[in-house]
């Protein structure tokens, strides 16, 4: 019997290419384990409560590009949070024995208050004090053995066990405690160089074209000591270089005709965005083709009817162990 696995993005907009890399883990992990990915749209207002989110149309969107990487809804379960009533339920039962302090601890919370909060936004809220715990019955719902993530996220996971262990101290033994399984995910810049985020206007979208490609590439900061192309060039402060380590098999070469100012950035950039389309063009691909055939909400349904199956046993366990 394979091993479950629950992961989950919140929708909050079109995914770039920074996303690639954990996407094209789960498209391996489908094959490996028994795999539950939800489009996690209650965590989506836990910051974006004001927002007025589409989400309905965010998820779906969502649940295309995760398709037009690869996932098969044949090896997986795909699926939105919201259409899974078993994971409010569960994280209002946990809520009754957590404490407060356990979720002030957590280290994003104090960090993310303050950094949005400079921004204006007011998240002294239950939803976002609370959404660890609710992270946490998005896994132990489907009693997933592994969760992947991203090192940042693993103060999360080491919360849920806590919360899995605490529930088996009170009541009974139901939930195993899960662990993290650390993917490598290159931390690929904007094309100036900051964070990549569709709010800085400096990422290449999945669903970008070819010339949308050859645009953005051409974009991206290069050596600033490198005034003409035979000039000597520094790969290691370049913003195209970082892609490269990505996207070009012949790396090694790259880096070594810039440093004999063999190569021009004008053609180093072309090369790029070349390699990048040979990625997004299957992508692109399969979109239109999910697309056109107006499946994604037949794909949805039918994940969220494989989730439910499984986390209404998880919940039965549940209550029957806590009395109800």
């Amino acid at each position: 019997m394979k091993k479950r696995i629950f992961s989950g993005m919140r929708p909050t907009g079109s995914l770039h290419i920074g996303h690639l890399s954990v996407l094209q883990n789960w498209v391996k992990l489908q094959d490996e384990y028994e795999c539950f990915f939800g489009v996690v749209d209650w965590h989506a207002l836990t910051t974006g409560y004001e927002d007025k989110l589409n989400l309905k149309e965010l998820t779906k969107e969502m649940a295309l590009d995760w398709l037009s990487v690869g996932l098969d809804p044949q090896k997986c379960a795909i699926f939105a949070q919201s259409q899974v009533k078993e994971h409010a339920e569960l994280h209002l039962l946990l809520s009754m024995f957590t404490p407060i302090s356990w979720l002030e601890r957590v280290p994003t919370y104090k960090d993310q208050i303050q950094q949005l909060g400079s921004e204006g936004k007011d998240l002294h809220t239950y939803g976002f004090l609370g959404y660890p715990l609710l992270m946490a019955a998005d896994i132990l719902v489907y009693k997933a053995a592994v969760v992947p993530v991203g090192e940042d996220q693993i103060p999360h996971i080491e919360f849920c066990r806590e919360i899995a262990r605490r529930f088996n101290h009170l009541f009974d033994k139901v939930f195993p405690e899960p662990k993290e399984l650390i993917g490598e995910v290159p931390l690929l810049p904007g094309v100036d160089g900051r964070k990549m985020s569709k709010s800085y206007n400096n990422a290449i979208s999945l669903t970008a074209s070819p010339d949308e490609i050859g645009f953005r590439v051409r974009q991206m900061v290069t050596d600033p000591q490198r005034i003409r192309k035979d000039d000597p060039g520094h790969p290691e402060v370049c913003v195209v270089y970082k892609f490269h380590k990505i996207y070009s098999p012949d790396v090694t070469t790259i880096e070594q005709e810039c440093r004999e100012g063999k190569i021009g950035c004008v053609a180093c950039k072309k090369y790029l965005a070349e390699n990048i389309d040979k990625v997004l063009a299957p992508c692109r691909e399969r979109r239109q083709m999910w697309a056109s055939e107006d499946k994604v909400e037949q794909v949805l349904a039918e994940g969220a009817e494989k989730a439910r199956a499984v986390a209404g046993q998880t919940l039965d366990e549940v209550r029957k162990v806590m009395g109800f």
